[in-house]
């Protein structure tokens, strides 16, 4: 069980490192049409587009990466806590 926790926890904690270097690669101009670009738009797109239709942009800023971020630590920390009641 605590190696599933450990899977996990890490493929979360990379996923998440994924959007911050996606989100960053905005500020570069032609950064997201380079080949490591495209790889991280077919990752992380999917799972910013749900924030993004709930989420409207604030002029140039969009808070949505954010809020995705955000709730993917409260997802870790919910799953940190069903396996810390499950094995104690």
């Amino acid at each position: 069980m605590v190696q599933l926790w450990n899977i996990l926890d890490t493929a979360i904690v990379i996923y998440s490192y994924a959007l911050i270097v996606y989100i960053f690669m905005s500020w570069f101009p032609g950064a997201r049409e380079s080949a490591f670009g495209n790889l991280l738009g077919r990752i992380t797109e999917p799972y910013l587009e749900q924030f993004r239709k709930i989420i409207p942009p604030l002029g140039m800023i969009d808070l949505s990466p954010i809020v995705a971020i955000f709730v993917l630590y409260l997802a870790r920390m919910g799953l940190l806590e069903l396996f810390k009641m499950i094995l104690f």
